[in-house]
């Protein structure tokens, strides 16, 4: 697949530069299990109301999502339409679905500050707010309305309260349906009223074949590197795949692999390397939480993982913040590290 230009009119974090947005994308790579269980619900016509979608980032939620809104929208909770939930691309609801003009659909996710123009670091609770009037409006023709919350780990408490006070009232012929990368950390009231689908990280062996398609200039060797490293994200491999993506990877790699004996002069000098590289805070932070993530899973059910799943919601927050305000690197790097470092010392090395 070539690379696509970025749109420059829409602020979009969520996209990986020079790929179709999830909006976008009608191809779901494995997941078979999720969507037939999410295709029963929707075409037996009476599909629960708010669903709650979790997972590692870049492993198709958001896609999911926008497949299952671009259903709804074009056939309703019917069995009208394919049971895979496929929508034609040339279909007026997913065209308008990628043009971001469905009146039926709302997607809910951090936008620019009203005052300054940069991005927010947390998904307001006037964002969540205007649920309130778009479930409200009569939906045209007997259709259904849609709304995606990208992500709710992005909420603060407010609009985390705002929410649940939505999920309380569900309209009628209206489904929520709510992203999270850690599903864990949101409130077990928002979690108690949806229902739940969870999307594992993928095979590697389906990485590199996806990156097969999508990158057809790489060679085997390198894809088969970027399915690797990847945690099982084919997004997470499309941004390794771009400039010094795979060298960003392995530092993130080697801080979590020292985290015991932090080198606070190496740690310095990849905070200088990082501030020398467009939207490199940004991506290492990416890295280094699925690094960290993909440690925690590997070894589930382990003792004292309680305080490395506390440590990874820090340091999420942390690069977030960091990112958002743009803040000096080397400290935020450096703040990581001895993060880490406290954690191995009372919880032990991952």
């Amino acid at each position: 697949m070539a690379k696509r230009a970025r749109s420059e009119d829409v602020s979009e974090p969520d996209r990986v530069e020079g790929y179709p947005h999830p909006r976008e994308t009608a191809r779901l790579v494995n997941h078979a299990a999720a969507l037939a269980r999410i295709s029963r619900a929707i075409r037996s016509g009476r599909p629960p109301q708010a669903w709650l979608i979790s997972g590692p980032p870049g492993v198709g939620k958001a896609t999911l999502a926008y497949r299952m809104a671009r259903y709804l929208l074009a056939y309703g909770a019917t069995d009208k339409g394919p049971q895979d939930l496929a929508v034609a691309q040339k279909d007026p609801a997913a065209l308008q679905v990628a043009a971001v003009s469905h009146p039926g659909l709302l997607v809910l996710k951090r936008g620019p500050h009203p005052e300054t123009g940069k991005l927010m670091n947390v998904l307001s609770v006037n964002e969540v707010r205007r649920l309130g009037g778009f479930f409200g409006m009569t939906s045209g023709a007997g259709g259904w309305r849609v709304a995606i919350v990208d992500t709710a780990d992005d909420m603060n408490d407010n609009s985390a309260n705002a929410l649940l006070k939505m999920l309380e009232e569900p309209p009628s012929r209206a489904m929520l349906i709510v992203l999270s990368h850690a599903p864990g950390r949101l409130l077990p009231t928002i979690r108690s009223r949806c229902q739940k689908v969870i999307l594992r990280p993928l095979d590697e062996a389906d990485v590199e074949k996806e990156l097969a398609r999508l990158l057809p200039d790489k060679d085997a060797g390198e894809r088969a590197s970027l399915a690797r490293l990847s945690g099982g994200s084919i997004g997470m491999a499309l941004r390794l795949a771009d400039g010094e993506g795979v060298a960003l990877a392995r530092e993130a790699d080697r801080l979590v692999d020292n985290a015991p004996a932090a080198d606070i002069a190496a740690i310095l000098s990849l905070g200088d390397k990082i501030a020398r590289m467009s939207d490199g805070l940004e991506t290492f932070g990416a890295f280094l939480v699925q690094t960290l993530a993909g440690r925690i899973r590997a070894r589930a059910g382990q003792a004292n993982l309680d305080r490395w799943i506390e440590c990874l919601g820090k340091l999420e927050a942390s690069f977030r913040r960091s990112s958002a305000l743009y803040l000096e690197p080397r400290q935020t790097v450096l703040s990581a590290a001895r993060a880490m470092a406290a954690t191995s010392r009372r919880a032990g090395a991952l």
